[in-house]
């Protein structure tokens, strides 16, 4: 601290550095409602796995808590708790006629494909991910990383290849 290492008074440290003195001092309350709740939070997570933290601020609230979700998420991210991800069901590959779904491609530029993929940074932010893929070559086209991604991201990012590569015969998506 630069009173000791100085040996200046408190109030001049303060000054230089141009900050308040009650924030050098302050001292943060615990919250007597977080210790209460947290536990009963982890419990929830622990005995419904599939629960995210909506449901859980549900099942709280129903206990007596006032407590909003918000508070509930920022406790479920501190603790690190996260939802298991579901099985995907396998999907058929051909219709009832036998005949197959999905085209094969047969050069570079006949068929795009996009998706989404979500995922949560180290501290638990989702982030999504738009992928676009040449599917003959299995060539990466574009990733674009965002929190929030939407249809106009999409068609920009879309544009942008058409004007580099040229338009595709097919573009697909699974979604």
């Amino acid at each position: 601290m630069l009173v000791e290492r100085f040996s200046t008074s408190e109030r001049r440290a303060c000054k230089v550095l141009g900050l308040h003195r009650n924030t050098k001092r302050y001292q943060p309350k615990e919250d007597r409602v977080n210790r209460e709740v947290t536990p009963r939070i982890i419990h929830y997570a622990g005995e419904y796995g599939r629960y995210g933290y909506k449901r859980v601020t549900a099942l709280v609230r129903a206990e007596g808590f006032k407590i909003n979700h918000k508070r509930v998420y920022r406790i479920w991210r501190q603790e690190g708790l996260k939802v298991p991800e579901k099985q995907p069901k396998r999907s058929r590959l051909w219709f009832n006629d036998g005949s197959c779904i999905r085209k094969r491609p047969e050069y570079k530029n006949h068929v795009w494909s996009y998706d989404f993929v979500h995922d949560y940074t180290y501290d638990g932010r989702p982030i999504k991910m738009l992928t676009i893929l040449d599917e003959f070559s299995r060539e990466s086209l574009a990733i674009v990383v965002n929190r929030k991604l939407n249809s106009l991201d999409v068609l920009e990012t879309l544009a942008d290849l058409f004007v580099q590569r040229g338009v595709p015969k097919y573009i697909r998506s699974d979604n």
